[in-house]
């Protein structure tokens, strides 16, 4: 099927300001509900309840006790006309579903709830007023995305009787869909308890659709290092995908339509169209003002969405993965497409795999075939091609790929440019063959994994994904590299605790590193990479844990685990070692799965062994040869090093040589000696062909320049015993400014 070509964007209309006229409406917004007070029977659904609970709170930012004589507070919910999100990100956390409820109760409530409303919006007016005169984004912030919610619009007019109440549910476009959350202090050490934190700065719906994978810059501001980064987010269809056809009823409500259907368009809240958006947008949000744009546009997608985004540092460059192609897209600091990669056709081969081209399938919601609950209809490119996550570190661009998850990766060139040099790292070990959505790497040397089940989408919004299967892992690089094993990682990864339920394997497929915690809750950022976060579904939801988790909270907690990196299992199962932070407050929804997405962390911090840096005035260090090198006759040194990258290990440090045979002398094997005194050098006796000669380094300071004497030789020659040809050389190798944690 061809392409079709990009829609037009919509107009997008003009955000609300905080005033009393918004204020009211927003309030009213919440206090509409009610379906027997119609005349007709209460219909049961299978939709999130939208009760808040109030309950009482200790001291600081634990949730320390919620029993059954807790007081409690029912805000009832439908949508109201014209309420836009509030003006430049920010917007009130509000009910996600109606609840139907008798209308005694109903009138009772609202009479009830009026007077704490308007505190309640004063308090939070206030908060939002002085966080936009501020920063948004701090060391330690946590940026989450997940499903905004439903409505019922203009509810407060009836529905007929007969109507079944989810044919007339929508997106709630004035719900958050990404959240950013000031996690710096828990409240107190890990019990397995809900955190309470300060109101989250939010994004709505209505401003940029549905989202999931996010990342943020390096601040830079026109070449200026601001000390603020900025947030990105990629529009997703892993949080399902809706479509309509115009009203023809005259109830002023959108058909929606389960199939595809002529004139059907997504969803209003599905893709952030009104702000010119599409399936292939990824969203910037100023992390001083909170100001919401459009970053940039992957034309080729047609409503897979995005995977992940990554930012490169050291280049200023952006990596995307388009499930519609299963290209991986390199965008400049300003969004600019520049090239991209396909894995399908030039990673597979690297491994004697067959290249596998897109089919060319799209989504297509006009066409017959489409299945809104069916997302081998919605044009996600094969499975062998499909790249899901991507993370740059180390020089290269790590990603992973399939349902069956495979990690490969491939090198940036030093101009950013993708090297042409794929390599398989590992294929996944988990007890489900799950894609890996998140890809995330430590300062100690770890690579950590998120899973997140099957795509899902219930008419009703219930589920999203397949939970309750997915696992979070970690791996390493073997140490020495062991010959027999095909991979340079080890071969079984160390598991965690994801949640109550039983298994303990509730991800939700996002996951990051924070910086360490003290033992009362407070962050530490001293430490970089000592916290592990990962979103997660049903997190602290398990009946036969129940009168024990009580006492920290709500059970039905659809958000966040933070969880101390050491903490792999057994340790921590269940996971009373680690707290947890609910996406939107709200703890009456057991039933829904895969309404969180991902999670990511500004931890700007030092450490990151990484790609080999450059000199102040440009370029890089050159290999330095001894006095008596190159030998007699002024012939070319037979080596050159092409690059050094850096990577910490549970042991250290490593080097990697990417070393040139010019000369052609046909070397495979280097021996390894410091010149530099009290340093230790060593280098593994085996390497894999065509991998780079790894350099182990020990007893150096931070940030120091080791001399590292190179025997460049054959092993065929080393082998027949006695004298052998050896190409000699010595390498200064500068270490990176901090060292790897231990």
């Amino acid at each position: 099927m061809a392409r079709p070509g990009k829609d037009s964007p919509m107009t997008g209309k003009p955000e609300a300001p905080w005033s009393a006229e918004a204020t009211g409406a927003r309030r009213d917004h919440h206090l509409r509900d009610g379906v027997d007070a119609l005349g007709f029977p209460l219909i049961a659904l299978t939709l999130p309840r939208c009760r808040r609970i109030v309950s009482v709170r200790k001291a600081g930012n634990s949730i320390r006790e919620k029993r059954a004589g807790t007081p409690r507070l029912a805000l009832i919910c439908a949508a109201g006309p014209d309420v836009s999100p509030v003006g430049r990100g920010g917007n009130l956390m509000c009910c996600e579903h109606g609840s139907f409820v008798h209308a005694g109760r109903l009138r009772r409530a609202m009479h009830k709830t009026i007077g704490f409303l308007a505190i309640a919006a004063s308090l939070w007016l206030g908060t939002a007023a002085r966080a936009q005169e501020t920063q948004i984004l701090h060391p330690g912030s946590m940026a989450v995305t997940g499903f905004s919610g439903t409505v019922i619009p203009n509810f407060e007019e009836g529905l007929p009787p007969g109507i079944d109440p989810v044919d007339e549910t929508f997106i709630d476009t004035a719900r958050a869909t990404l959240r950013v959350f000031d996690v710096s202090g828990l409240g107190g050490p890990a019990s397995g308890q809900l955190v309470y934190t300060p109101p989250p700065f939010e994004v709505a719906a209505g401003q940029i659709g549905q989202v999931f994978a996010i990342t943020y810059d390096d601040g830079v501001r026109d070449g200026v290092a601001s000390g603020v980064p900025n947030l990105y987010a990629g529009a997703t269809s892993l949080e399902g995908i809706r479509i309509v056809t115009p009203d023809a009823d005259n109830d002023r409500r959108p058909e929606r339509q389960r199939r595809g259907a002529a004139g059907a368009t997504f969803m209003e809240g599905q893709f952030g169209t009104e702000n010119g958006g599409g399936p292939g947008t990824i969203w910037k949000i100023d992390g001083i003002t909170g100001a919401v744009s459009k970053f940039a546009d992957l034309d080729t997608n047609s409503g897979p969405g995005i995977g992940d985004i990554s930012f490169d540092n050291i280049h200023r460059q952006f990596f995307a993965s388009d499930l519609d192609t299963g290209l991986i897209h390199r965008l400049d600091a300003n969004g600019t497409p520049v090239d991209n990669f396909d894995h399908g056709v030039a990673g597979r081969p690297a491994r004697g795999l067959a290249p596998v081209a897109d089919d060319g399938s799209v989504m297509d919601i006009q066409g017959a075939a489409f299945d809104s609950e069916d997302p081998d209809t919605w044009g996600y490119t094969q499975d062998e091609r499909r790249v899901w996550s991507v993370a740059y570190h180390g020089g290269r661009l790590y990603y992973s790929v399939g349902e069956k998850a495979e990690i490969w990766s491939v090198g940036i060139a030093r101009d950013g440019s993708f090297a042409g040099d794929p390599r398989w790292e590992l294929t996944v070990k988990a007890d489900k063959a799950y894609a890996v959505t998140d890809i995330a790497f430590d300062n100690k040397g770890f690579m950590y994994l998120a899973q997140r089940g099957p795509v899902e989408n219930r008419y009703d919004y219930s589920q999203f994904a397949d939970s309750g299967r997915g696992e979070v892992i970690r791996y390493w690089r073997e140490n020495p590299d062991d010959p027999a094993t095909e991979s340079v990682w080890v071969e079984a990864p160390q598991e965690y605790a994801v949640g109550f339920p039983e298994g303990n394997r509730q991800s939700a497929g996002g996951l990051d590193l924070q910086y360490g915690y003290d033992s009362d809750g407070n962050l530490d950022t001293s430490v970089c990479t000592d916290t592990l976060v990962n979103t997660g579904d049903k997190l602290r939801d398990n009946p036969a844990l129940a009168e024990q988790l009580a006492a920290g909270g709500p059970l039905a907690v659809h958000g966040v685990q933070v969880t101390p990196t050491p903490l792999v299992k057994p340790a921590n199962v269940p996971p009373f070692g680690s707290w947890f932070v609910d996406f939107d407050g709200y703890f009456e929804d057991p039933e829904v799965e895969g309404h969180v997405g991902d999670v990511e962390v500004w931890r700007p911090c030092e450490g990151r062994a990484g790609y080999y840096d450059e000199l102040p005035g440009g370029g890089y260090l050159p290999p330095f040869y001894p006095p008596d090198f190159p030998p007699p006759g002024n012939l070319p040194p037979c080596l050159d090093v092409e690059d050094v990258r850096y990577f910490c290990t549970p042991s250290g440090l490593e080097a990697d040589l990417y070393l040139h045979d010019r000369s052609g002398f046909g070397g495979d094997s280097i021996k390894a000696q410091s010149r530099t005194p009290g340093v230790g050098v060593s280098a593994p006796l085996s390497r894999a062909p065509g991998s780079p000669y790894t350099v182990n380094i020990t007893g150096h300071y931070p940030g120091d320049t080791v001399d590292v004497g190179l025997c460049f030789y054959r092993q065929s020659d080393r082998d027949k015993g006695g004298y052998y040809p050896c190409c000699k050389m010595t390498v200064p190798l500068r270490t990176p400014a901090v060292s790897c944690e231990r």
